[in-house]
């Protein structure tokens, strides 16, 4: 190919699709206990460690990466080929300004080359849902024009239906307000959460009690899937296999064409949804709100 198909970890590509595809990743930071980590899609990380820190109140702090490093990514590659950068939700970071800032400065030490980048208003496995579509296109030969403009035009499908166990969370990232989040928790009550056409991360619903907000994910994932057999679906948990396991068994029924597979969320993500959260991840219809 004469153009790089790259994207970052903030997708939660899971790590064999990203080794059995050769995509090249660049790995966002995170910290804990003041030492700093890259999420590495989970090659470095014991999730269930991980998440039991965080209930033992343990606080991940997550942080976008500078200009510089994206150039250190980035310019070995335009020295030789052409770029297709296909980054999370510009809506959830100031980091894609630094995207940018880094391609200006290589477009003019190499403006013989294309860099293109693709912002997907999405985050975590729905934009790994667009990657691995996409990058399809790029195996099979397509111009990087074209594989940009078909996310572009794509990005309004891929969907995830969130559910988090506790509410603190949400509470600590400023989501919600500390009066919410107590209320809720004394009601048991379990928010829903999707990405929104502008790229954010919304509550759309609420439900009192984990099996029904279970119940939730599954019945309105199964309505905004228009074709089962067009895309794999993922399945995202924090420490709550067994959970994720029923979410399984409860799609299957609904879905049986579809492919759906079990992977655990990563620790970026993970840090602002913390430990118990459950997700499935699709590409159907286009996004509601």
């Amino acid at each position: 190919m004469d153009y790089v198909f790259m994207t970052d970890s903030d997708s939660d590509l899971p790590y064999d699709l990203k080794m059995k595809y050769d995509i090249p990743v660049v790995y966002m930071p995170y910290a804990v206990d003041g030492k700093e980590y890259l999420d590495d899609l989970g090659q470095a990380l014991d999730h269930k460690a991980y998440f039991d820190a965080m209930r033992a109140g343990a606080v991940p702090v997550t942080s976008a990466l500078n200009k510089e490093t994206y150039l250190e990514y980035f310019e070995p590659v335009l020295r030789e080929k052409d770029l297709l950068f296909v980054a999370f939700s510009s809506k959830l970071s100031m980091t894609l300004r630094e995207v940018y800032a880094a391609r200006e400065e290589l477009l003019k030490k190499y403006p013989q080359r294309k860099f293109v980048v693709v912002d997907t208003l999405s985050i975590s496995c729905p934009m790994a849902l667009l990657v691995l579509k996409a990058h399809e296109m790029y195996r099979a030969g397509a111009p990087i024009e074209e594989v940009a403009s078909w996310i572009e035009h794509n990005r309004m499908r891929a969907q995830a239906f969130f559910t988090v166990d506790d509410l603190k969370y949400l509470k600590r990232g400023g989501r919600i307000s500390s009066t919410a989040a107590a209320l809720g928790t004394m009601l048991d009550l379990k928010p829903i959460i999707v990405e929104s056409r502008e790229g954010t991360l919304v509550s759309v619903d609420k439900v009192r009690g984990r099996k029904k907000a279970i119940t939730y994910l599954v019945e309105h994932s199964v309505e905004s899937i228009a074709d089962p057999t067009e895309s794999m679906g993922i399945i995202l948990h924090a420490d709550v296999p067994d959970e994720a396991q029923r979410l399984y068994e409860l799609l299957h029924e609904k879905l049986p064409e579809m492919e759906i597979r079990i992977d655990p969320i990563g620790p970026v993500i993970g840090a602002h949804c913390g430990p118990g959260t459950l997700a499935f991840c699709f590409l159907g219809k286009e996004r509601a709100v």
